[in-house]
């Protein structure tokens, strides 16, 4: 780095937590975003709408694919108001890039989490923007899912980013709690 007056100065301590929790969060973030699309792109190109196949004996009473073109939002919930959910969406997204740059740089459970949501996210608003409607598959028919609805790994990924933001509140308010006590 260089200062002001042109010498070289040195990166603070958290410098690197900060480049760390920037990476941590576009990686994952971007990981979760390509492995949505392959997949949903390889069951698009292998079933059509609607097709059940399985994908292994053994696993087949409890885990199959289900090609659904979800026009709704969550489950298929309110499917004429598909493009108010495409707006929200990039509300959200737009709203957890500047939420996070509030994150401490340390907090990498936050970060990593944020990326797990912000990937799913938009991964689901490239379905609806590219192709009108979510690409839902993942058929899981075994309690507590066996009556739950059809899903994909963007609503995996932003499930599990909202789990570890959950336990990571519950966490802090504890901890904020003692310290208190």
């Amino acid at each position: 780095m260089m200062s002001a007056e042109g010498g070289a100065t040195r990166a603070g301590p958290g410098a690197f937590s900060s480049t760390v929790g920037h990476l941590l969060f576009s990686g994952i973030a971007t990981l979760a975003l390509i492995v949505d699309q392959v997949t949903k792109a390889r069951v698009v190109a292998m079933l059509s709408p609607n097709e059940t196949t399985q994908l292994a004996r053994w696993l087949a009473p409890i885990l199959s694919l289900t090609h659904v073109e979800n026009r709704g939002v969550a489950f298929g919930l309110f499917p004429r108001l598909s493009g108010l959910f495409t707006v929200l969406s990039l509300i959200v997204i737009i709203g957890i890039l500047v939420f996070r740059r509030s994150l401490p740089a340390d907090a990498l459970w936050l970060h990593g989490a944020l990326g797990l949501v912000t990937g799913g996210a938009v991964g689901n608003l490239c379905d609806r923007v590219l192709r009108g409607h979510v690409v839902d598959f993942i058929d899981a028919n075994v309690w507590p899912l066996a009556t739950w609805p059809v899903f994909n790994l963007a609503d995996a990924a932003i499930v599990a980013g909202v789990v570890v933001l959950l336990v990571d509140s519950v966490r802090a308010e504890r901890e904020g709690a003692l310290v208190s006590a």
